[in-house]
């Protein structure tokens, strides 16, 4: 298992024969981007990314991590860019109407996600293809932060599963331990010094052919998703050297919404089904 650190972040080896896909995938906006956040998150962040050898230098596949704040996206771009790759993630449409913002995740061809609405579905197939033109796409299996008091993956939404098996790519499970310590869970205040560890662990790829053509059956996708969320929770367990509750959390039994901001996960956590 190879663990990058801080020091040696650089000397990732680069693969001088990429397709001009690969080359492609890099566009003005993305250099642009890396140009502007990289330095910032090496100033304020002390990494250790451990099996990124595992992430493709060619091809597609949907990378799965756990959610736990809303610098997450940040860090996870971070570690695949390390990793040679820049990878497409769907984000909340309001995001793309941000001015300067909006028009630098456009013009790096990120996904809009238009949640409960008629062009809810549109990002799923967008991301399809995507994944069909040989990019890599970075998702959240649970949709949204995780509701979990103790910040362990939650019960995860099927939109994962049914991406990757519609454009028949594995799924590259991994996990990311730190980034709340930079920005908590629904606080816009960040944390800048001293620098903060960030730890992404990447597991062995899940062949999702034994799915292929069953993207509309729910009980196989829910089936595939559970094993998705299984093999992060097991990757966070190593980096966190503790165990995972033996049930994972249900937002749903606990009475809490899918979406939107919860501030008092413990108050309002309820053992609705004894």
């Amino acid at each position: 298992m190879r663990s990058l650190k801080f020091s040696d972040h650089n000397n990732h080896p680069r693969d001088n024969n990429e397709s001009e896909e690969q080359r492609n995938e890099k566009n003005y906006y993305w250099y642009f981007g890396a140009a502007l956040l990289k330095p910032w998150l090496t100033v304020i962040t002390q990494r250790d990314w451990r099996n990124f050898e595992l992430i493709p230098k060619r091809g597609a596949a949907v990378i799965a991590c756990n959610h736990t704040t809303y610098a997450d996206p940040l860090v996870f771009a971070h570690m695949l860019y390390d990793a040679g790759r820049a990878p497409r993630f769907l984000g909340k449409a309001p995001i793309f109407e941000i001015p300067i913002v909006g028009t630098i995740i456009k013009g790096a061809d990120q996904i809009p996600v238009y949640r409960e609405s008629d062009k809810a579905r549109d990002a799923i197939e967008n991301a399809v293809d995507k994944l069909k033109a040989g990019h890599i796409l970075g998702i959240y299996p649970e949709g949204t932060l995780t509701r979990d008091p103790d910040l362990w993956p939650m019960v995860a939404k099927t939109g994962a599963a049914r991406i990757a098996v519609s454009a028949q790519v594995p799924i590259i499970p991994v996990a990311q331990w730190g980034a709340h310590n930079v920005i908590g869970r629904y606080s816009r205040k960040i944390k800048l010094f001293p620098r903060t560890p960030i730890t992404f662990l990447v597991g062995e790829p899940i062949d999702t052919s034994s799915w292929w053509g069953k993207q509309n059956d729910h009980q196989a996708m829910v089936e595939l998703t559970a094993m998705v969320i299984s093999r992060i929770t097991q990757l966070l367990e190593e980096i966190r050297g503790e165990k995972a509750p033996a049930t994972i959390f249900d937002p749903h039994k606990a009475g809490l919404p899918r979406t939107g901001k919860i501030n008092k996960l413990s108050s309002t956590k309820k053992k609705d089904d004894e």
